[in-house]
């Protein structure tokens, strides 16, 4: 199946334009993060409290939410989980202390019958231990990429892979940071996915552009890359139309625990499709000329 036939795209000759309007939405991102002074970051790594109510009457997360906001309290993560009985425990965390939070919820939910089944309390130790875990959990990823296509490929391939994927986590990250959305663990877990996504793209852009160079070893560089592109633009729009529904709907329809995860791979998935094309292709064009006129000044 093609969306689309025979197209003659000149990609790479965009390719000043696209970096442009790269380095202006990193830029936005970087801006947003001085301004609010960082990401809103969840007590996975700050540190806080978690509380788990059973109440005797079902309430949603959106009721409690509103009830808690007009109480004043707010900048809370409350989800639902399963547990025996016929009502779902409501999970609320918060950067408050377990006394002062639970004080605050009893007055809250004062004319309502509910138990408190836990408290836990998350030391900022172990937050700022999760929190470069999943630094180091993003990184490490990044070096196994690049090991891999420099392996596959070569080394100026691996280096715009890499490039493209630094780019799709910054560009998510800013639009985080600029609608000060909840980074947690499950954020960090979107966007190793948006990583995965992303290099499956690229590999079989570059897959497409090693044949090509075989079959054309006189052509230029910069056509070849451009008919590769227009060659696996079809695949490319099918996959990602194809996720863009399952993750729209995941986040339309879906749970509150996923739609900050949706959110992030719905960003992901437009940002990763994009990369592939005008990150990824011109930093290896732009690193394998460069070699190549160093090796036309030695001879």
């Amino acid at each position: 199946m093609r969306l689309l036939k025979n197209t003659n795209i000149d990609f790479i000759g965009k390719r000043k334009l696209a970096a442009i309007l790269s380095a202006f939405l990193i830029l936005v991102g970087v801006a947003s993060m001085i301004v609010n002074k960082g990401l809103a970051l969840s007590i996975d790594f700050t540190g806080g409290t978690i509380v788990q109510l059973k109440f005797t009457d079902e309430i949603t997360t959106g009721e409690a939410r509103q009830i808690l906001n007009d109480f004043g309290i707010e900048n809370l993560d409350i989800t639902t989980i399963s547990s025996p009985g016929s009502h779902d425990d409501i999970l609320i965390k918060s950067q408050l202390s377990g006394s002062d939070l639970r004080d605050q919820l009893s007055s809250a939910f004062s004319n309502r019958s509910f138990e408190n089944r836990r408290t836990e309390q998350v030391g900022p130790k172990i937050g700022s231990e999760l929190r470069n875990d999943a630094i180091q959990s993003i990184a490490v990823a990044l070096a196994l990429i690049l090991m891999y296509i420099g392996f596959r490929f070569d080394f100026y391939y691996a280096i715009g892979s890499v490039m493209a994927l630094i780019h799709d986590i910054l560009i998510t990250l800013g639009v985080f940071a600029l609608f000060q959305l909840e980074v947690d663990l499950v954020t960090v877990a979107a966007f190793l996915t948006i990583v995965g996504y992303s290099l499956n793209d690229t590999i079989v852009v570059f897959d497409r552009i090693r044949e090509n160079i075989k079959l054309n070893a006189r052509e230029k560089l910069e056509d070849t890359v451009n008919r590769s592109l227009n060659s696996t633009l079809s695949r490319t729009l099918i996959t990602s139309l194809t996720t863009m529904l399952v993750v729209l709907i995941l986040f339309i329809g879906g749970l509150e625990t996923i739609k900050d995860f949706a959110f992030a791979m719905i960003i992901g998935i437009f940002v990763g499709t994009y990369s592939s094309i005008f990150i990824a292709s011109p930093v290896m064009i732009l690193l394998e000329n460069r070699a190549g006129r160093k090796i036309a000044k030695k001879k």
